[in-house]
């Protein structure tokens, strides 16, 4: 367990995708916005767990096709919405899926947090490939191996979920800092350059 954990929080703590989604969407939606948005990572990540249990992601990666085509298309969800976010950078207002809070100030809807943060892990099938390749490593063999798969994955999601609620809650604590128009337009264009980044180097790394 201790050496799963260590290996577990290595990953979790380099930034990724995820990462940057999440400093992104605490921008726009506040604490709550980052954490939702988390809470969809954790999701998309439990996902993945499950799949891994039950041999699904065994069938992704060998399939070469099929895991091209979750790739290409992660790659792409996390150009666009890294574009989104220059523009938004470039505009005195957020994206259009948002809603304006008591103070007029744009916010991220809930459900808009919770479906990127989903979307945008299930669409790395790197994530797949931590899962398949790490997982089973710390299962016993023969009998109990789809529980135990199952309660590593959920712990790796608990972790995953904490430490990026963690970031949230830092973007959000700088609040009136982020909030003045240049430093915020400055924060949300760095992230949306990061999220281009992840997105061209996932479709143009290989295998």
């Amino acid at each position: 367990m201790l050496a799963f954990l260590g290996i577990a929080i290595l990953v979790i703590v380099t930034p990724g995708p995820d990462t940057a989604l999440t400093i992104n969407n605490a921008l726009r939606g506040g604490r709550a916005g980052g954490i939702l948005t988390a809470l969809g990572v954790a999701v998309g990540q439990l996902i993945w767990a499950l799949a891994t249990s039950v041999g699904l992601v065994a069938v992704l990666l060998a399939s070469e096709p099929l895991f091209y085509a979750v790739k290409l298309a992660g790659a792409a969800y996390l150009v666009v919405l890294g574009v989104r976010s220059l523009l938004a950078a470039l505009r005195s207002n957020g994206p259009v899926p948002t809603r304006r809070d008591a103070g007029g100030v744009e916010r991220l809807r809930p459900t808009v947090a919770v479906r990127q943060g989903i979307v945008n892990n299930l669409g790395n099938p790197k994530m797949a490939a931590f899962f398949a390749s790490v997982l089973p490593q710390f299962a016993p063999q023969g009998e109990g191996v789809f529980s135990t798969l199952v309660v590593l994955g959920v712990l790796f999601c608990v972790l995953t979920f904490s430490w990026l609620a963690a970031y949230a809650t830092a973007v959000a604590a700088l609040g009136g800092w982020l909030a003045r128009s240049t430093v915020r337009r400055v924060v949300e264009g760095a992230a949306g350059a990061a999220l281009i980044g992840f997105g061209v180097h996932l479709a143009t790394e290989r295998r």
